[in-house]
């Protein structure tokens, strides 16, 4: 009796040789995994190459060591001391503001940055003309030098050396910014950059008390530097009121690597249903393989193989054949940093310098590996059952029901440890375990569908045409392609569907219904003195539209309940809330656009302790509840108020909302400024940028914000995330396409005994390809109709549940996904039938 060393070392000689003869019957099983596993590679390697320049490149990308920045105020002059302390320090303000013709004949929304002469602690500016900074920003008389973004001189038709207005003050452009070191971790801006002096600023009479302001100071740290904690430590205890938020090189833009790694956790779980969706392709291939090897089987047995041989002959050349797939993934997946480098080098940090990313590269093979052994190891438990006497007759054995347990528990082990690497590799584990019950419902479902596609095939009265009747029975035959169709192609169609519901409605929203029901203007940094003037000047350009004004300030969540919130372990859906300074107000009545969901506002003339009103669906996220206390920082004081009440708030209106509204007396005397819309559904483009002129004329240091202007924005940003997103569906469905054409092709030996006898007994080509136009037309309708429904479902909930926005089903999107489920089981169907139908019959006929 041979030992397990010894058969192991037999079944892998046996299995090599036999690889001798080439790969044939893997093509598909390549490509399928080879697809699945570059995807993820890819994606990860992209998502490691950008996230790992931040980190590396964090000094330059904060133009400092660490960055301390407070809203609505400048650092005090305790403050400015603790800060000279750490090192070189260097001041910087950001704010939004108009930029003007000195004319008046046209206007934008810009974003200024002042700097200082030590700007920038770390890194390069660079300017075109080429310049050092401190001549490109010196005053010229009057006038001050500004460094505009390419596109604010586009939008204004100006040229370098053209003036504009903001504020008080008159600037000449001396140049045009290329690159702004600091520029990723100050930010998304919705408006074109304008670099300037801090003199400059302060002429243009910008800041003003209330004014909605970023002061950022960027320390180059003496030697020896201090670790960040400790630096946080030691500004909490001497100066515990400051409120500023503080970040260090290593964090320098969080949220861009939050969100990168979000949408790559997306982007590959779309890449593993592309795997998976390939490992039906994998089941497929290896079925037909072993389909082809019966004789050789059966040959093995009669020569004295035991079972297990056999089977670990078959398992050592699929992990052959599947380790070339991943390894040809792998090299894919290694070259997409440099692809990406090449497109994404203006936008993003990411080293343009060859880079491998193990483990990247490893997480896509394992993944690869589990979904090769997870989809083939039930087709090698079926081959064990192959007997000996099917060496003697083509036809004499099809394998029925389910391998012996052991190769069940396998499969089920292999399918599991593919889940948990899913989830336990995730950064938002809750989605990722949802997507995956959503794939596995999804399988489930395609086989109910095929079973439900045949059982009506089998039920439906005859139908008078030959080629109608022939195609309904194949649908519901034994050896029927109606499960191989059905599931190969309605997972990917799934997606691809929901993905295209997602986009077309947020686009619709953007472009149609949510301008329909926003306001037309938000205008900011209202000061009290001009509040009244501000009134007159929208009355008199838009006497019919409906103004809204309220106090604003600005204000950080430092704790909840006493509990310091950056040491809480916050669900990601509720992190926003605490991600800088929130806009807050005051109100002695519930706002119009809200609703009270649970308990109760307070009295007019309220004088007690702070009360605050938060957002009741930010509230749940962070797991707050009525008599909980929120601690707020607010121009340099810390400010505790209980929460009385939860508001429902419709932040799809783009109304003035807030997650926290406070009683009146909360900030009784405190310096602030007004926020306020204007919406005029009736006014015309004409009459928008009258009101923008008059106001910006008359109240230069108001920012307008154009609601529309901002919306194009957002617009521009989703469609490329949709062309990324539709990229990725795209493998999905080609992996479908993939495997469809392996389970048609494992089914073509079938198909040509069909052929041959049918053709035997009488029918004529034309008449088996109009029969099997019939099947392919019946399946890929009923594929179709599945997709819609389970693509939209999904769409429903992402947008509905999550986005809260309105979801509605598009009519173009069900036409496309007919017609590409119609082309491809039709097209690919009639490609693998054609060489059946030109089949000699007598070699045929002596196999049966």
């Amino acid at each position: 009796m041979r030992t397990l060393p010894t058969r192991l070392s037999i079944a892998f000689r046996i299995a090599l040789r036999e690889l001798r003869g080439g790969l044939k019957g893997f093509y598909i099983f390549l490509a399928c995994i080879a697809l699945g596993t570059a995807a993820i590679a890819a994606v990860n390697s992209v998502a490691t190459a950008i996230t790992g320049s931040i980190a590396s490149e964090g000094r330059t990308l904060l133009a400092g060591d660490v960055r301390f920045e407070l809203t609505n105020r400048e650092a005090g002059p305790a403050e400015l001391s603790f800060l000279e302390g750490l090192g070189k320090v260097s001041a910087s303000t950001v704010l939004r503001s108009m930029a003007r013709l000195p004319d008046g004949a046209d206007q934008s929304l810009v974003e200024v940055k002042a700097v200082d002469g030590a700007y920038p602690l770390y890194g390069t500016f660079k300017a075109e003309p080429d310049r050092p900074l401190v001549d490109l920003v010196a005053p010229d008389g009057p006038r001050y030098g500004a460094i505009a973004a390419p596109l604010l001189l586009e939008r204004l038709g100006l040229a370098v050396g053209g003036e504009i207005l903001i504020g008080k003050a008159r600037f000449i452009i001396t140049g045009t910014i290329v690159n702004e070191p600091d520029a990723i971790s100050d930010g998304f801006g919705f408006a074109p950059r304008l670099l300037t002096s801090r003199d400059a600023l302060k002429a243009s009479g910008l800041v003003d008390t209330g004014s909605l302001v970023e002061h950022a100071y960027k320390i180059r740290l003496a030697d020896p530097a201090p670790t960040a904690e400790a630096i946080r430590q030691r500004a909490q205890n001497e100066l515990p009121n400051a409120g500023w938020s503080i970040r260090t090189s290593d964090r320098a833009a969080p949220s861009l690597t939050e969100n990168i790694e979000r949408f790559s956790q997306f982007l590959t779980l779309v890449g593993l249903t592309a795997l998976v969706v390939g490992g039906v392709g994998v089941a497929n291939a290896v079925r037909a393989f072993l389909d082809s090897k019966r004789t050789v089987i059966a040959t093995l047995k009669c020569l004295g193989a035991p079972a297990s041989v056999v089977v670990m002959v078959y398992l050592f050349q699929i992990a052959i054949v599947a380790s070339i797939g991943i390894v040809a993934g792998l090299v894919l997946g290694a070259i997409a940093p440099l692809v990406a480098a090449y497109y994404l080098a203006g936008f993003l940090p990411i080293s343009t310098e060859p880079t491998l990313y193990p483990g990247a590269l490893l997480l896509a093979a394992v993944f690869g590996m589990l979904v090769t052994l997870a989809f083939a190891i039930l087709p090698l438990g079926h081959s064990r059952q192959v007997p000996a006497t099917a060496l003697f007759r083509e036809q004499g054995f099809e394998p029925r029901g389910l391998p012996a347990w052991p190769y069940v528990a396998a499969t089920a082990i292999a399918l599991s440890a593919l889940a948990a690497l899913a989830i336990v590799t995730a950064e938002e584990r809750r989605i990722a375990t949802i997507f995956l019950v959503a794939m596995a419902a999804g399988f489930l479902l395609l086989r109910l569908v095929a079973m439900l596609i045949a059982y009506v095939a089998r039920r439906v009265p005859h139908p008078p045409s030959a080629a109608l009747r022939l195609a309904i029975g194949n649908i519901h035959r034994p050896g029927a392609l109606t499960p191989a169709v059905t599931l190969s192609l309605g997972l990917g169609l799934s997606l691809l569907v929901a993905l295209a519901l997602i986009d077309g409605n947020l686009r619709r929203e953007l472009t149609g219904n949510l301008p329909e029901r926003a306001p037309n203007f938000f205008f900011i940094d209202i000061q009290k003195a001009e509040i009244d003037g501000f009134r007159a000047v929208v009355k008199d350009k838009a006497p019919e539209g409906s103004l809204v004004e309220v106090p604003m300030l600005r204000g950080r969540i430092l704790a909840f309940n006493g509990n310091d919130v950056t040491k809480m372990d916050v669900p990601p859906e509720g992190r926003w809330v605490l991600r800088g300074d929130r806009g807050i107000t005051y109100s002695e009545n519930v706002p119009e656009n809200a609703s009270i969901v649970e308990g109760k506002w307070w009295e007019p003339g309220y004088a007690g302790e702070p009360l605050v009103s938060f957002s009741s669906e930010e509230a749940r996220e962070l797991g707050l509840k009525i008599g909980d206390t929120v601690t707020v920082n607010v121009l340099g004081r810390n400010i505790t108020a209980k929460i009385a009440n939860f508001r429902k708030v419709e932040w799809e209106s783009l109304s003035i909302n807030f997650v926290m509204v406070f009683s009146p007396n909360t900030f009784a005397g405190a310096p602030h400024a007004w926020l306020a819309t204007l919406t005029d559904p009736k006014a015309t483009g004409a009459d928008e940028a009258a009101v923008l002129r008059a106001l910006t004329q008359a109240f230069p240091t108001i920012t307008s914000v154009r609601v529309k202007d901002a919306l194009d924005v957002v617009d521009r940003l989703v469609g490329q995330l949709a062309t990324a997103i539709r990229a990725a569906a795209a493998i999905a469905l080609i992996a479908s396409i993939l495997v469809l054409s392996g389970a048609l092709a494992a089914g073509n030996r079938a198909r040509t005994h069909d052929a041959v006898v049918l053709k035997t007994l009488g029918a004529t080509r034309s008449m088996l390809i109009r029969a099997f136009t019939y099947e392919y037309f019946l399946l890929g309708a009923a594929t179709a109709c599945f997709a819609l429904l389970a693509g939209g479902a999904v769409a429903w909930y992402v947008l509905s549940q999550i986005m809260r926005l309105p979801s509605s089903f598009l009519p173009d999107v069900a036409i496309a996904t007919i017609a590409i489920a119609l082309v491809t089981t039709i097209g690919i169907g009639l490609t693998g039938t054609w060489r059946i139908l030109g089949q000699k019959a007598a070699p045929v006929l002596r196999e049966l």
